[in-house]
């Protein structure tokens, strides 16, 4: 794919960015999404977007950052203001984004809108260069989490709050506006809202059409639109407005000058009176029905509109110039790709179609945190945007590439584009599906329906709360997905634990792959290994087969190398001979344990067992062949779908009342298989290349680690021997501590996180 050009004289397509800048309140606690990505303290992140070719930033200079105490100091927002223009990257400066203002006010207080409209002059007199605005983000989406349903302060949660909270973000848009007009007459307002659609049963159009009304709102009020023909102007009344304060709007209007709109994978709601569809944390409803309120994409039999019928939506009820103002996914990198290729897509098609779209937006180009729990609570759940954070400088993910490629309107290919996401295959469907109608919400009744219900007269109810935005909706996991398409991962090693862990997780990801046996591909031949390439044409190969016995090692050295050490040689060649990248494992054992901190990928291996010393042989030979291949150091496999791993074995042992012994002074980094697999896909779709440490984090003991499991899944341990690893009899030496740690990025979630869904993914959830 490539970027849009303008045709007829329109503006080019500009590709532009966005940080992650959220400053929610929850309670008396400020949750500061700058501080969390280390953005704050590195003002070099503006050269990496610069380097990008973005057009334009949308970036804070917020007010509860920026003058907590209602005292303005402007040297963080000077330092980097400053940078973009040097950079030639145009700011669109954000003022509120899912904020409540400094301690002193809230969303429901008056004063917020004259206190944000001082606030708002004085960054214009600052930088009366800066042409671009948006004072407040998405204020719909703000006072419905804030007014609606609870999550963030002021925890409002009927319809005088809402509208309290939407009246009063509106009037600050507008009054701010006019502040920095007063300094500024050229500057223009860049209003953004999170857009989506409702869908319903029939028995529910009337609710659906309430929530299709209602989305309109905050950019109908700025527009003058809602006056007392305005459908929803009753509606109004009825949560405490006055007709002075909607008419105000009407009399003094603050037209946004672009339209920017948010659209997630969550933003497409579909709600149905039938309960026992759905589990019960999505029940809730309004004073006339109980309803589930799902995600669309969960039953919509022929998929959701997304990107592109809400670009058209919009163009077609305002005719203002639009652009997509954040485009993120949370999950995996492919997933993330495809759904930034498919936003670029849809954009180039509504402008074809006559709508008059200036720009796509990556968000969240640090990426962002705790959105799957909508940010009430510091749970430290990343996601990845195009950048990742979480080593000691943000590294470019695969989205810094597509993202370069579509500002410069150059061709991006990747093989895993080949493949849509997740929410255009089969196994999307959670639910019994539906049909929905883009045009009027009511979905009539799918076959597997029990009849059709009589629509009634609109009611009054609130919808109740969605999931998160994007951030932990994946593939279900529920039986095979569908045909995955182009070039395939070739996974070497059928019959182990981490081979069938690439597989199943390959085709959970919508990764075209092959597993390969011995018979299939014997990697320490370079024959069969010339053949298998040859005939699958992979784009990458995982190399999971291997010697795992540490102790029959030490008796069978030459087997253990040849498996170990050659084979990983034999396929770096080929995989460089042509272009095929290459991830291979090695293993905690190659150092000797002498250490007191956990290993990072510099620190040198000094193996102390036949088995350590054949993986260090194959980390030299691999990286001297194939400098760019990656060679990932794990270590103690945790694995929902493999009953021979120790922590099965340990935990198959003490429910049976039986003994289970357990080294209390060997010390290692046990690592979930699932995490493992997804990370390492991540980094191979990355193109990342050299050593990478790959573990949970935590240091235990092995004996530790049973005591950990067993509490949680609530077994006596009082049957767990700890005991020395001599009185275990082990042949192989071993390191007495062999913790991994990372310079170049902690990518694994903690042990007891891994732990508690190791419990529910082994009982048949899907591992995510």
């Amino acid at each position: 794919m490539s970027g849009g050009a303008g045709e007829g004289g329109a503006p080019a397509l500009e590709i532009w960015g966005g940080v992650e800048c959220t400053v929610n309140r929850v309670g008396d606690v400020y949750h500061d999404q700058i501080e969390r990505s280390g953005h704050a303290r590195r003002l070099d992140d503006l050269d990496r977007f610069a380097e990008l070719g973005i057009r334009a930033l949308r970036y804070p200079v917020l007010w509860e950052r920026t003058a907590p105490d209602g005292r303005a100091r402007f040297a963080w927002a000077d330092a980097r203001l400053g940078r973009l223009r040097e950079l030639g990257v145009r700011p669109i400066v954000g003022l509120v984004h899912h904020g409540s203002g400094p301690p002193g006010t809230s969303l429901l207080d008056p004063s917020f809108v004259e206190g944000l409209a001082r606030f708002a002059r004085a960054v214009a007199e600052r930088y009366p260069w800066v042409e671009d605005y948006t004072p407040v983000n998405e204020p719909l989406t703000t006072a419905r989490f804030s007014g609606l349903y609870g999550h963030w302060y002021p925890h409002g949660q009927d319809g005088r709050a809402f509208l309290r909270a939407l009246l009063t973000q509106c009037r600050a848009i507008a009054t701010a506006m006019r502040a920095v007009r007063e300094v500024n007459p050229r500057a223009r307002l860049v209003q953004t809202e999170d857009l989506g659609k409702t869908f319903s049963t029939p028995l529910l159009a009337y609710q659906a059409e309430h929530e299709n009304l209602r989305r309109w709102l905050s950019l109908d009020l700025l527009l003058g639109r809602v006056d007392r023909d305005h459908p929803f102007y009753p509606q109004l009344l009825e949560w405490g407005a006055s007709p002075g304060e909607i008419e105000a709007f009407v009399a003094s209007p603050c037209p946004p000058d672009l339209l920017g709109i948010n659209h997630y994978i969550t933003s497409e709601r579909f709600i149905d009176e039938r309960l026992e569809r759905y589990p019960s944390w999505f029940h809730g409803g309004n004073d006339r029905h109980a309803y589930a309120d799902v995600e669309a994409v969960r039953v919509a039999a022929g998929g959701v509109g997304g990107h592109l019928a809400r670009l058209l939506e919009v163009w077609e009820r305002y005719r203002r110039p639009v652009a997509i103002t954040e485009v993120h996914l949370g999950g995996s990198r492919e997933e993330q790709l495809r759904w930034l290729a498919e936003a670029h897509s849809a954009a180039v098609a509504a402008r074809a179609a006559g709508a008059d779209v200036r720009a796509v937006t990556a968000w969240a180009l640090l990426g962002s945190f705790d959105w799957d729990s909508l940010v009430v609570r510091d749970r430290g759940r990343y996601e990845p945007g195009v950048f990742d954070v979480r080593g000691r400088a943000p590294r470019p993910t695969a989205l810094a590439g597509l993202v370069r490629a579509l500002a410069r309107g150059e061709p991006f290919d990747h093989p895993v584009l080949a493949t849509p996401g997740w929410w255009r295959r089969p196994e999307r469907l959670l639910y019994p599906p539906v049909r929905v109608e883009e045009g009027s919400g009511a979905a009539p009744v799918a076959p597997c329906d029990d009849g059709a219900a009589r629509c009634e007269p609109p009611g009054r109810g609130a919808a109740i709360e969605p999931s998160g935005r994007g951030a932990a909706i994946e593939p279900s996991g529920r039986g095979a997905a569908g045909p995955a398409e182009g070039p395939p991962v070739l996974i070497a090693g059928a019959t182990g634990t981490l081979g069938r862990a690439f597989a199943r997780l390959c085709a959970y990801r919508g990764l075209p792959h092959r597993l390969m046996g011995r018979l299939d591909m014997d990697i320490a031949d370079p024959a069969s290994v010339e053949r298998a390439l040859d005939r699958h044409a992979p784009w990458a190969v995982v190399n999971a087969a291997g010697y795992v016995r540490v102790d029959d090692a030490e008796v069978e050295p030459h087997r253990c190398e040849r498996e170990n050490a050659s084979g990983p040689a034999v396929l770096a060649a080929a995989c460089r001979a042509r272009g095929v990248r290459l991830v291979t494992f090695s293993s905690d054992q190659v150092f000797d344990g002498t250490g007191v901190t956990p290993y990072v990928e510099t620190d040198p291996a000094r193996p102390l067992s036949a088995y350590g010393r054949s993986k260090a042989a194959a980390e030299q030979q691999v990286l001297s062949i194939f400098p760019t291949a990656l060679v990932v150091r794990t270590a103690a496999f945790i694995d929902p779908w493999d009953a021979s791993t120790f922590v099965a074995a340990a935990l198959r042992a003490l429910r049976d009342g039986r003994p289970f012994s357990a080294a209390e002074d060997l010390i290692v980094t046990p690592t979930y298989t699932p995490d493992l697999v997804n990370a390492a896909l991540d980094l191979l779709i990355d193109g990342e290349g050299g050593l990478w440490h790959l573990a949970n984090r935590d240091a235990v003991t092995w004996a530790e680690l049973v005591a950990r499991v067993a509490a949680l899944a609530r077994v006596d341990a009082r049957r767990l021997v700890r005991c020395s690893s001599h009185a275990l009899c082990l042949v192989a030496p071993r390191p007495r501590y062999s913790a991994l740690g990372s310079r170049r990025g902690l990518l694994l979630p903690a042990l007891d996180d891994a732990l508690a869904r190791y419990l529910v993914e082994r009982d048949g959830a899907p591992a995510r």
